[in-house]
């Protein structure tokens, strides 16, 4: 059966939309970008030493998003939930968010992952130059990037991937 080209658009789209996502159906991922950062609290360090052997939920956000600042929450439930299993957070603050909004709300949310700023913007350059907020990577154990999420994620699917990562030696 032959789909009319407006059909087979709108396939490749939602096929590209999924995104990584796909990658974790059997798709190959991609590797995450190797960055360096400082955390609010001054310590230096950097993907290649935090990450490795960990699953990650990388999350770009901003004190002025709406929806970055909806979602903390269920990103905090969801850190608390795994941290004890093998998982980590970091939330990068954009380029151009207020070094001292983006402490001032780590510091009165009680975040409890780190938190580091992205003045140049480099990071979210080598994520694949992301200027929308929130946008949000999972990588796996093996430093891939296995789904990419922009705007809020449906957390409860996101727990689900979470969990078959957490599980994968």
């Amino acid at each position: 059966m032959k789909l009319p080209r407006w059909s087979a658009l709108l396939l490749l789209v939602a096929a590209i939309g999924a995104g990584a996502g796909l990658a974790y159906q059997g798709l190959k991922p991609e590797a995450a970008p190797r960055i360096d950062y400082v955390l609010l609290d001054g310590t230096k360090t950097s993907s290649a030493q935090a990450w490795t052997g960990k699953v990650m939920l990388v999350n770009f956000w901003a004190t002025s998003c709406t929806t970055c600042v909806k979602e903390m929450p269920q990103v905090i439930a969801t850190y608390n939930k795994y941290k004890d299993k093998g998982f980590d957070t970091l939330a990068i603050a954009m380029s151009y968010d207020p070094p001292a909004y983006v402490a001032n709300y780590a510091q009165t949310r009680g975040l409890p992952f780190g938190v580091a700023m992205d003045s140049t913007g480099e990071m979210a350059q080598r994520f694949g130059k992301v200027q929308l907020t929130p946008t949000t990577f999972l990588i796996n154990k093996r430093g891939e990037i296995v789904k990419r999420f922009v705007g809020e994620p449906d957390f409860a699917a996101l727990h689900g991937t979470i969990e078959k990562l957490l599980a994968e030696s």
